[in-house]
């Protein structure tokens, strides 16, 4: 079979268009190209009066050979790489304890999946409910302003990104092709099979459900054990020697390995591998591993914004006159440095979408973006987020009394104490007209663009929701964004506080190669929670990495 990549057609191009594009490209006849398949379809709209679409083909023709001989040359041309998934391992007989996997989001998900597939019964531990409850809980709160703590956006089965776009495309790299299994895996619990070849594919809320749902059915099918509402409190090691590396890293750290977990139950489960895919706020958890001697280092995230604009505007910059079905509704992606060294960016782009609460804390308010598969809701939003440095936690308004690795959380929950305060103490959240931002003047009532938050919004002065320079930097960048999307700051685009959760504010170090703790044995630390992915996709894919190094681990000690 042929791949062949970078084939142009125009956006309304004819049912057999694809064939003839082809058999042009290859110099062959209709009788010798036996079938084909779309591998991607993505598109160029930098011409608006001239979109076109591009294909990569797998193409299998009665020639094969002899083509790959004549195109050797043309990067176009090449064979078409063996992409099916292969299992590394098989569980063995005297296996002594099961393994365990601590947080059931889309890491959590496929390293308990493919653990489970490879006859391994792993026990999933989930601290919020399942997903059908939990969604309950969170339009609960949306509707009602009622959070439940362990059942939210943050928590429960599914992730984070259960409320989100459902955007399945990431830039990690993937040699092993990781991402097609995640993504099979989807199609057969009923995603659309479009998310195969679509160059951006997302899912949405409601078909994510009923998917999480199939997929746990396929875990306890295979042997595998899912329990709901289950709070690991802490995880027990066997040894304490003190290490040191030559640069120092874990001077002072001691060296331990996994024997078990106790639950908040009091319960104890005897195991010596953890995948610990507990998601970026798991703050609590974060704390009892740090307090454990496990290794942690604070790293870098975002704060900001959600911006929203009616979704038409989004669409005339982009596409003109010439949007389709085919390319849905317009996203984009933009990123400005600024003169006082910062970088602003777009993060979570949710086109025909909405802004939602993600809160999980009392008292603290955080927005996300969400949007359905169809992506028709009147509004597009992103967060616009300014990058800050550990440096960032321990200094200005919002600073952080610890200069522990843990400060990150602390100076999230300060900006999130301040929003929720803007807001109202009630958890409507506080919002402000771009146009008024930029001149700083406190708004009074929306204009064309309807905050689409919910529970409720209040209307006032933005400055007051970050840091000074985190301030400057957006109000420099909004302008910039303005030469590349025509409308991005305009006066009635709206601006909602605040965006925290852009990534985790630590990372469990692990080993390159055997994926686990560099100080700690038996446990693999994993996903978004650890600071080795960002979003369902490379979330994923970093579970079945961990899935896989777990396997040979436990074939290895047998």
């Amino acid at each position: 079979m042929l791949r062949l990549t970078d084939i142009k057609l125009p956006l309304n191009h004819s049912d057999n268009a694809i064939e003839q594009a082809i058999v042009q490209k290859l110099g062959i006849t209709q009788h010798e190209l036996v079938d084909f398949t779309v591998f991607k379809r993505g598109y160029d709209a930098r011409k608006k009066n001239k979109i076109v679409l591009i294909y990569t083909l797998d193409v299998n023709t009665t020639k094969d050979a002899v083509l790959l001989e004549q195109f050797n040359k043309d990067s176009q041309v090449k064979l078409t790489p063996d992409m099916a998934y292969k299992f590394v391992a098989h569980a063995p007989e005297t296996m002594k304890n099961r393994p365990v996997v601590i947080g059931m989001g889309p890491c959590g998900l496929f390293a308990g999946l493919v653990l489970a597939q490879m006859g391994f019964k792993p026990i999933i531990l989930e601290r919020g409910k399942e997903v059908r409850e939990r969604t309950k809980d969170t339009f609960g709160f949306w509707r009602k302003k009622i959070l439940n703590t362990e059942s939210n956006v943050q928590f429960g089965e599914g992730g984070a990104g259960t409320f989100s776009d459902g955007k399945l495309y990431s830039q990690v790299k993937d040699p092993k092709h990781y991402s097609r299994k995640v993504l099979h895996e989807f199609v057969d619990a009923g995603a659309p099979a479009e998310i195969l070849y679509v160059s951006k594919p997302h899912i949405g809320t409601f078909k994510l459900v009923t998917m999480v749902e199939k997929m746990r059915a396929k875990i306890f099918e295979l042997g595998g054990q899912v329990r709901f509402e289950q709070k690991v409190e802490s995880i027990h090691f066997k040894n304490d020697e003190t290490i040191t590396f030559d640069d120092n890293v874990l001077s002072g750290f001691k060296a331990k390995e996994v024997v078990g977990l106790t639950l908040s139950t009091g319960e104890y489960i005897a195991t010596n591998h953890i995948a610990l895919a507990i998601g970026h706020s798991a703050r609590d958890t974060f704390k009892m591993l740090h307090e454990q001697g496990v290794y942690i280092k604070a790293k870098p995230f975002s704060v900001g914004f959600r911006i929203e604009h009616e979704q038409s505007v989004i669409d005339e910059a982009r596409f003109g006159e010439n949007g389709n079905e085919i390319l849905g509704a317009a996203d984009y992606k933009l990123v400005h440095h600024t003169s006082n060294g910062r970088s602003v960016y777009s993060f979570c782009m949710c086109p025909g979408g909405t802004v939602v609460a993600a809160a999980s804390e009392e008292g603290r308010l955080v927005t996300n973006g969400m949007s359905q598969y169809s992506r028709h809701e009147r509004n597009a939003n992103s967060a616009i987020v300014v990058g800050i440095e550990p440096k960032d936690y321990t200094e200005g308004k919002f600073a952080a009394t610890t200069d522990s690795v843990l400060a990150g959380i602390e100076f999230q929950r300060r900006l999130e104490e301040q929003a929720f305060s803007m807001g109202g103490s009630n958890y409507d959240a506080p919002v402000q007209l771009v146009g008024d931002f930029l001149t700083g003047r406190k708004s009074g009532e929306h204009g064309s663009v309807i905050p689409s938050y919910k529970p409720g919004v209040t209307y006032t002065d933005l400055s007051e929701a970050l840091p000074d320079y985190a301030v400057e930097a957006i109000r420099e960048a909004l302008p910039a964004f303005e030469r590349k999307i025509k409308g991005f700051s305009m006066n009635e685009a709206t601006l909602t506080a605040v965006e925290t959760r852009t990534s985790s504010p630590i990372q469990i170090t692990r080993d390159r190669e055997t994926f686990q703790s560099i100080n700690a044995k038996g446990l693999y630390p994993a996903g978004e929670g650890a600071g080795y992915a960002g979003g369902i996709l490379s979330a994923g894919i970093d579970g079945i990495k961990i899935a896989e190094a777990i396997a040979l681990s436990i074939c290895n000690e047998d």
